[in-house]
């Protein structure tokens, strides 16, 4: 399958494994900087004869025998990318956030439902092996009835990060932690416990973080139409380094927490059925090399299986919009104080430019 990248930054390094444990034919790369392009390439050992493009444009121009995009670009211009590639007939792999507004969001899934164009995105988290065990348990009722769960990403960011890009922390181009870092929690969470949403309660601060345009902070209460209750704690501000990202999920007759630095270890398996697989499933510790964890190679296997059996991904377009859902309420009710009902519409991050300008 051939197969070209859009986007040579900090996470591209992930893409180009997958591309490899995956044998796709790599024809050309794209990025804004031909340096990035070439750092990658020292990185990771990818073939020199690969085509370097500065403009996405014409590297699909010139290779319309492309079949499948990976965009991994600044977040403000995932979704444009991602319309060209549809509207050009290419499948798509989207990092998150898929779109900075329900506008786009909506959009990549109608295109992409009336053109019969893959579209996946970057919620990687959901192959870990934790995550894939706690996914079976609430799909063969183990849990019983969900009381309520939580998703809690400790993480730091300091100045030296933010510095690395200019785009990072800017409403247009980025948003702030819950955006950037927690969304993959957030995906988690509404995966877990249930789609439909009633309503969304968060609060988002600038503590530390002054020279950002966005929040470093997000707290949210969510209340699932099934009468289950979510809490969120997404954060860049622990001191020194990365914390943990936790997902707890609690029902009549289970109870598990996935700990870890990005939901990679079970630390709490306890169910009332007891199941014979059980005291290995307590000891998964999956290791990672960083957050990211190590699901790009599945997400990618996924979407070779989707394409050329033409299926829905594991992890589809309406599943990126749902993340990007959540978020834009989060950070629509922080400014006005007030609960924000879902479905959302015509929301978008630059819809908060100077939220934080005053404080």
């Amino acid at each position: 399958m051939k197969y070209a990248l859009i986007g040579c930054g900090r996470i591209a390094i992930n893409h180009v494994k997958a591309v490899l444990n995956n044998d796709l034919e790599f024809l050309a790369v794209c990025d804004l900087s031909l340096e990035a392009i070439d750092i990658l390439q020292k990185k990771t050992e990818f073939d020199k004869s690969i085509e370097c493009y500065t403009d996405y444009k014409k590297m699909i121009e010139d290779h319309p025998e492309i079949e499948l995009v990976a965009i991994a670009t600044e977040s403000g211009v995932h979704a444009e990318i991602a319309l060209y590639c549809i509207d050009h007939g290419i499948n798509v792999i989207i990092e998150k956030p898929m779109a900075m507004s329900m506008t786009d969001a909506e959009e990549i899934v109608r295109r992409s439902q009336v053109n019969n164009i893959k579209v996946s995105v970057c919620h990687q988290n959901r192959f870990n092996v934790a995550i894939q065990q706690m996914r079976k348990a609430l799909e063969g009722g183990r849990f019983g009835k969900i009381s309520h769960g939580s998703i809690n990403v400790r993480w730091n960011r300091n100045q030296n990060y933010y510095d690395q890009a200019p785009w990072r922390g800017k409403w247009a181009s980025d948003g702030g932690c819950l955006f950037n870092q927690c969304i993959h929690g957030i995906d988690l969470l509404r995966w877990m416990m249930g789609e439909d949403i009633d309503e969304v309660y968060g609060v988002t601060k600038q503590q530390f973080h002054n020279y950002l345009e966005c929040e470093d902070i997000g707290l949210a209460v969510v209340k699932f139409k099934n009468g289950a209750v979510g809490l969120i704690e997404g954060t860049v501000n622990i001191y020194p380094k990365n914390l943990e990202e936790t997902l707890c999920l609690f029902g009549k007759s289970g109870s598990v927490k996935i700990g870890g630095t990005s939901t990679n270890n079970i630390d709490v398996w306890n169910f009332e059925d007891e199941d014979e697989d059980d005291w290995k499933i307590k000891d998964i510790q999956e290791e990672v090399s960083n957050v990211y964890g190590n699901g790009h190679t599945a997400l990618y296997s996924d979407v070779i299986d989707a394409i050329k059996n033409n299926r829905k991904p594991y992890i589809d377009a309406v599943a990126g919009k749902n993340a990007v859902e959540m978020v834009l309420a989060i950070y629509q009710s922080a400014a006005t104080g007030q609960p924000v009902k879902f479905p959302l519409k015509n929301i978008a991050s630059t819809d908060f430019t100077g939220r934080f300008d005053n404080e």
